[in-house]
């Protein structure tokens, strides 16, 4: 079939060479025609892809009208800083005869929703998959194998992304969450930046392992706050994704968390990067929601004061440790 990928970054362009090795007849989008011109001569995305060839049957162009043109599914993958602009572009040209998909992790930073709630309100179309888990676009190119869930209320719509992305290398799973699917995506980029300036702070195993469980900890309260499904959070949604995310080389939240806890500032950090760490925006979208919600959040909190209030990350760790002794 004929689908669209909306945003070509690393995760929008992994996602349109998996869709074109399945057989589909894919068309990639990007906002900026020379750098579209330059993937169509060099058949590379260097800037968000490096070192991986793109298919000669995967088509690109930065024209929104090409890109749907005669499309049955429509694959939304901007970052969440930039998702409503980009999808507003798009308004009149995605309708409820497409198929809808989002793989953006994180929360509207002025409207604090989640990317399928912004898509539907802006489209005018119901019922935006969701699809999320452990999957870095640097192995997902390569063909490296992993699992991903794709959430929906409507079981129909999840059991067909299911069947278009399903391939010997790639497995896809239901859910009729989306709430914890997004929330899960969301969160665990925060504590990613935890982990990270634990990492770079010099502290070990043990360190790494609490700051993940914990994080789970605060991952499920918060899913519950906003109504959601805290055991789908046991799932590749939530733990899956969180694991990866927090101990990867391929991770920019991780690598943030690094860098600030080695003492680098957090404008110096975001000023060298050419791609995005969602984590970074998403920390103050969780910190309001969750002082609003009253759900207690502790080390995305501190992640916050970190990224926002440039809040020392051994003194952060110091008042970790230093609060009030509970029961699990």
């Amino acid at each position: 079939m004929k689908i669209a990928v909306i945003g070509d970054g690393g995760w929008g362009t992994a996602n349109a060479m998996l869709l074109a090795g399945n057989g589909h007849d894919v068309t990639l989008w990007g906002a900026f025609p020379e750098y579209v011109e330059e993937m169509r001569r060099t058949r590379r995305n260097e800037k968000f892809l490096k070192g991986v060839v793109l298919p000669d049957s995967l088509k690109l162009t930065a024209d929104r009208g090409e890109a749907i043109n005669g499309a049955e599914i429509v694959v939304l993958a901007p970052p969440s800083k930039y998702f409503a602009s980009v999808v507003e572009s798009f308004k009149g040209l995605i309708t409820d005869r497409h198929l809808v998909v989002s793989l953006t992790k994180g929360l509207c930073e002025r409207t604090n929703k989640r990317m399928t709630e912004l898509a539907t309100e802006i489209l005018g179309i119901k019922d935006v998959v969701a699809l999320a888990g452990p999957t870095h676009a640097e192995e997902v190119s390569r063909g490296i194998p992993t699992a991903i869930v794709a959430a929906c209320p409507d079981e129909a719509k999840a059991k067909r992304v299911q069947d278009v992305w399903s391939g010997p290398k790639f497995r896809v799973y239901t859910s009729s969450d989306p709430v914890g699917v997004e929330i899960g995506g969301a969160v665990k980029n925060v504590i990613a930046i935890a982990v990270g300036c634990s990492d770079g702070l010099g502290y070990g195993d043990n360190t790494r392992a609490a700051l993940i469980t914990r994080g789970l900890a605060e991952m499920k309260r918060f899913v519950l706050a906003y109504g959601g499904k805290p055991e789908t959070l046991s799932g590749l949604a939530g733990i899956g994704d969180l694991i990866v995310t927090c101990t990867s080389v391929h991770s920019r939240n991780h690598s943030v968390g690094e860098r600030l806890g080695k003492g680098e500032k957090i404008g110096d950090i975001l000023g060298s990067m050419q791609m995005v760490a969602e984590g970074v925006w998403n920390s103050k979208v969780v910190h309001d929601l969750a002082v609003k919600m009253g759900v207690d959040m502790p080390i995305c909190d501190l992640v916050y004061n970190a990224c926002y209030n440039d809040f020392d990350a051994r003194k952060a760790a110091e008042m970790m440790m230093n609060r009030q002794l509970k029961s699990e």
